[in-house]
């Protein structure tokens, strides 16, 4: 597992909100006014007090440099008081829009990418889209880069299909960033706080980026969902491995899978490598259920739940499945507390907990906990 780190080595340690102007505005980032030293202390002392009762916390492992770190960038765009047009993030707990230039989390390349569709928007006579009176052209632009591929999918997030001077502008856009590999009209002209419609039209490219984790390759499209800080997904999906225990005999579940990523970087450990690996679009609690009465057998169940945590059904399957090890993601301490309490209460010893600072200045951490059946 990499080597475990409490600080940045770069002397940015004692960075504090006072650098990012937008801090009490925006709400994105509840721990800017702390250093990044703090921050680390405030989050390895709340997985203490949540989950010490369990087993003994390992120390948070922190990032070398805590900025910059989003390889997922999305704005929406409107028009201020006085017809400018902006472009942000909204406001915690509001539709109202913070305009961001920078940001001190979000990949620069992309807010560089943002700035310049900004003014391209003015230059070709393009307003941004007005949801209360169904007029305009653009809602948002979603960015994503691949940190080792270097490929970057650029979406426009319309609430029109019309595009006027479609060619003209993607040309446009590309001569100022060649480095742009694909772009992307995605369409959505609902009133709804999704970001991204149903229609997509791919303007330039493939219509998807792909990117290296571990020794596989992904490929990412306008909605799949993909870990948002790839220097420290390596750090959370390898720590996880290293829970499983596997050996290489060993049949591994892999639930709430999503794009199926921890299993895929999991699979050269276990039996049913990546190709004898199945996927199954199902609820994961039924069809957990469903193999726990069809009395199937796993050795290892990995599981990352969202941040409201598992369900009963889930957990009880789990008991009457009786897989050796559980290795349980989690990105919020809280429920982790709750649903660890059901599994100890049903046969299970908590073994290791590892906190990972998947999203620094924020009040988010993840932890990798590993069970075995008593």
């Amino acid at each position: 597992m990499p080597e475990k780190k409490k600080s940045i080595s770069n002397n940015k340690s004692g960075v504090k909100s006072g650098n990012c102007p937008l801090y009490k505005k925006c709400g994105g980032c509840q721990l800017q006014n702390l250093t990044y030293e703090q921050q680390l202390r405030y989050k390895q002392v709340k997985c203490i007090r949540l989950l010490g009762k369990f087993c003994r916390v390992g120390e948070i492992i922190g990032m070398e440099n805590p900025y910059h770190y989003r390889n997922k960038v999305q704005a929406a765009f409107a028009l201020d008081r006085h017809s400018n047009i902006i472009s942000g993030v909204y406001q915690s707990s509001s539709h109202k829009i913070v305009p961001v230039t920078v940001c001190m989390t979000e990949d620069e390349k992309a807010d560089e990418i943002i700035g310049t569709i900004r003014r391209l928007l003015k230059n070709f006579k393009l307003r941004p889209y007005n949801e209360d009176t169904g007029r305009g052209f653009l809602r948002h632009v979603l960015v994503k880069r691949g940190f080792k591929s270097g490929q970057i999918m650029v979406v426009l997030v319309t609430g029109t299909r019309d595009f006027p001077k479609k060619k003209d502008f993607v040309a446009t856009l590309l001569k100022i960033h060649p480095e742009i590999t694909t772009v992307v009209q995605n369409v959505n002209n609902q009133k709804t706080s999704m970001v991204l419609g149903n229609r997509s039209e791919v303007l330039f490219g493939d219509g998807y980026i792909t990117e290296q984790l571990g020794d596989f390759s992904f490929r990412i499209s306008p909605k799949a969902f993909y870990q948002i800080n790839p220097i420290q997904t390596e750090v959370l999906y390898n720590t996880t491995l290293e829970f499983t225990g596997l050996t290489g005999k060993e049949t591994v579940i892999d639930a709430y899978c999503g794009t199926g990523t921890i299993g895929i970087f999991a699979s050269p450990k276990a039996k049913n490598s990546a190709e004898n690996t199945e996927f199954y679009n199902a609820d994961a609690g039924e069809f957990l259920a469903d193999a726990a009465a069809s009395n199937e057998k796993y050795d290892v169940v990995i599981m990352d739940p969202p941040r409201s945590g598992s369900t009963v059904k889930f957990l009880k399957s789990v008991v009457k499945l009786a897989p050796k090890t559980v290795v349980y993601v989690s990105c919020n301490p809280e429920t982790l507390a709750r649903d660890l309490m059901f599994l100890v209460r049903n046969g299970y010893k908590v073994k290791k907990i590892q906190p990972v600072d998947m999203f620094p200045h924020t009040n988010h951490v993840e932890c990798v906990c590993a069970l075995s059946r008593r």
